[in-house]
């Protein structure tokens, strides 16, 4: 099953499992997102909206937020000594699609939460002071004055 979405102006064909990059959404990475606009479902029987198919929705996990590749923008005027150089890198979104859902179906919850317990944060990124916050808050005991290096290992050890 398929189905096409709208989403920033832009329309996109999508199936479970594929990871799509759209216009930046305002929403963090690991949260769940529901695509709404969907044009058409298509499969064993092909449904097309007027313009969006009643019901129908997409079920989303945000991957990543980021910026795409940078866009030079050059502009001349010949023997008129006019040169402007910019750049551009437009925001995306990245997004893995769960479940295409019709007939006004709810996203699981549990899914929900299995996709938040398996999100742990970069312990490799976190400072000294966050490592420490992050174990206290997982109940795990490290030594306070042991390297990044240590208490990340004491980390990862104790929340296996």
């Amino acid at each position: 099953m398929y189905a096409v979405v709208q989403t920033g102006g832009k329309q996109y064909r999508v199936s479970k499992g594929d990871i799509i990059n759209v216009e930046k959404l305002n929403v963090e990475a690991g949260s769940r997102v529901v695509l709404d606009e969907v044009i058409a479902l298509g499969g064993e029987k092909t449904v097309v909206g007027k313009p969006f198919v009643e019901g129908a929705s997409i079920d989303c996990r945000v991957i990543e937020n980021g910026k795409g590749k940078k866009v030079i923008i050059y502009k001349y005027k010949a023997k008129k000594d006019y040169r402007k150089k910019q750049g551009h890198r437009q925001p995306y979104t990245q997004l893995e699609v769960l479940d295409i859902l019709t007939d006004g179906a709810q996203p699981k919850a549990e899914a929900a939460n299995n996709a938040a317990e398996k999100k742990t944060p970069s312990l490799k990124s976190m400072k000294k002071a966050e490592l420490i916050e992050f174990a206290k808050a997982n109940n795990i005991e490290i030594d306070e004055k042991a390297t990044n290096a240590e208490m990340i290992a004491a980390i990862e050890a104790g929340l296996k």
